[in-house]
């Protein structure tokens, strides 16, 4: 997300898909997301990688939204 993106000012309806335990409960999905800035560039491969690997040691898709 943009570094000036705030949840709190995020639509209502949309909410739900920045609580990781809302969104698997309601979606069935696994989401994790990240403030732009937070990681130096270098390091975001890394922070992908390393989510994007199960416990089993296979890989799961990874979907990237540009809004």
């Amino acid at each position: 997300m943009a570094e000036s993106f705030r949840l709190e000012e995020a639509p209502r309806e949309t909410q739900v898909l920045f609580s990781h335990a809302d969104a698997d409960t309601r979606f069935g999905a696994s989401v994790f997301w990240v403030r732009r800035g937070i990681l130096p560039e270098s390091d975001m491969g890394e922070f992908l990688d390393f989510w994007q690997t199960r416990r089993d040691g296979d890989k799961r898709g990874i979907v990237e939204v540009i809004a």
